[in-house]
């Protein structure tokens, strides 16, 4: 059997921001490999169109699809009271819905700033909290969640970004200490460049990034990080050669960081 693959459909995933990039390939997966999956996301068109496509991958289990703002202080409560009422038992939850922020924390409005931190830090803990708790009374089950390559890059524009996913990445590496003897695995995953329109690149440039490698393609990164995920691990930056550099990335100051502000300052919104 491959890594993670179970008796289809005797277990189900729960995917956030499984309509579109590395969501859509997480569900994918997932229904390849035999789980049910109830996918959840903002934008109705694409879920659903999403969904149908994951339907096709695997007859032998279910798809269902929940239209959702993930991004409010009630979410967490009012999705786990959904599948509860729903009667879906979740055993490997995905936490990857996020938001990319590339503004000047001064220049962000507070709408975004709120937005942000509801999503990939209140949100996820309180999905983790409710979760977790029903994964220990039925013996076990796995989460993942989405932090990023950028909380080693801590730069101008990404403050807010970056020290939400920080945060996400800190969490789940102490609360996966707390749950791991009772049979709950939790991982962090810090992929660096993703060739999706996550960060508003052309198509263009997202094909020059997949042949330079400067990117990984949201397939390859869905794998890695689920075969991670399912071997346990508690923080994994997917593809090796981009670990080399995070000293290198810790390293950026002085001139070269006032250069790499003036320079990127046109691309911040």
């Amino acid at each position: 059997m491959r890594r993670g693959e179970v008796l289809a459909g005797t277990k189900t995933a729960l995917v956030t921001g499984a309509s579109k990039g590395i969501g859509r390939c997480y569900a994918l997966r997932l229904a390849y490999l035999g789980y049910n999956v109830l996918m959840v996301a903002s934008g109705e068109d694409e879920l659903v169109a999403t969904a149908q496509e994951v339907a096709k991958v695997n007859p032998d289990v279910w798809v269902k699809y929940l239209v959702k703002d993930l991004a409010t202080q009630t979410a967490a409560q009012e999705m786990f009271a959904y599948t509860e009422t729903e009667g879906i038992k979740v055993d490997v939850l995905i936490n990857n819905a996020g938001i990319f922020s590339f503004c000047d924390i001064l220049n962000t409005p507070v709408e975004r700033i709120e937005r942000v931190l509801f999503l990939h830090d209140f949100t996820a803990t309180m999905m983790c909290r409710q979760y977790a708790a029903d994964m220990i009374e039925r013996g076990g089950g796995r989460i993942l969640n989405m932090s990023s390559y950028s909380i080693w890059m801590p730069y101008p524009g990404l403050s807010l970004y970056s020290a939400s996913k920080a945060y996400l990445k800190s969490f789940s590496v102490a609360f996966s200490k707390e749950v791991e003897a009772k049979g709950v695995t939790v991982t962090a995953i810090c992929p660096a460049g993703i060739a999706t329109d996550l960060y508003g690149l052309s198509k263009k440039l997202q094909r020059f990034g997949l042949k330079t490698g400067i990117l990984m393609s949201p397939e390859s990164c869905a794998r890695r990080s689920l075969n991670g995920m399912f071997r346990g691990q508690r923080c994994k930056v997917p593809d090796w050669w981009f670990r080399l550099f995070i000293p290198v990335c810790q390293l950026v100051r002085g001139p070269l960081m006032r250069w790499l502000r003036n320079f990127t300052m046109k691309f911040q919104k």
